[in-house]
């Protein structure tokens, strides 16, 4: 036999009215929960900071001492003695010389060394530099020196005889002391004229000698001899 339920007091009908109805009253308490604002309540303190002062930490500086090595005991010396008879033989090591010398006697002497100024003098001395402050100069200028050559210049016979003529050029050193030394030819014609040239510059008296630094020193010269057939 089936049983049957009343329509008044049958739920089932109802049933998915019922769920919706819960189902909005959850979204809403959800919503409203969300939605809920509380104020915070006003503070009025954050506390006190209590700041602590650190005190610095001085740290000892430290020193290793420095140990000293036990200084040495003193050397003694201890001097022996041999005991021997007055008849005992005693040798001598010691090698006696006669300081005496005579016309054999051979004495070594150690050799002399230059001292660094003593060099300089030596090369000032014989540098011979090409131009000075003040260059060398003959006896009364270029004009007595064109007068001299005039005057003791031989025209050699065979240059004359077979009529050569030139200008030789002689190079000499004018020493300090104004001598004439180191003549030779520079530029030469022919070798009677050159030999000529060379005796005439030879025969020169002497110049009067370049300076530099207010110092006599030696110079290089050259002058020209000209052998003009008349």
């Amino acid at each position: 036999m089936e049983v049957k339920k009343a329509s008044k007091v049958d739920n089932e009908k109802n049933k998915g009215v019922y769920l919706m109805i819960g189902l909005v009253v959850a979204l809403g308490i959800v919503l409203l929960a969300f939605e809920w604002k509380t104020k915070p309540a006003a503070i009025s303190s954050l506390g006190t900071l209590e700041v602590m002062e650190v005190e610095d930490e001085v740290i000892p500086v430290t020193r290793v001492e420095e140990v000293k090595p036990p200084e040495p005991p003193p050397q003694t010396t201890v001097a022996t003695f041999d005991i021997v008879d007055n008849n005992t033989d005693i040798l001598n090591d010691m090698n006696l010389f006669d300081s005496e010398a005579d016309d054999n006697t051979f004495i070594e002497v150690a050799p002399i060394v230059q001292t660094v100024a003593e060099e300089k003098v030596v090369e000032e001395e014989t540098q011979i530099l090409n131009f000075a402050e003040e260059m060398p100069e003959f006896p009364g200028g270029p004009a007595a020196m064109s007068k001299f050559l005039h005057d003791n210049l031989k025209y050699p016979p065979i240059a004359a005889e077979s009529g050569i003529s030139g200008r030789v050029y002689v190079g000499f050193v004018v020493n300090r002391d104004g001598t004439i030394v180191d003549v030779a030819i520079t530029r030469g014609v022919e070798t009677s004229l050159d030999n000529e040239a060379i005796r005439v510059v030879k025969s020169m008296p002497k110049w009067k000698p370049g300076k530099q630094g207010g110092k006599t020193v030696r110079v290089s010269y050259s002058i020209p001899v000209n052998f003009i057939l008349q």
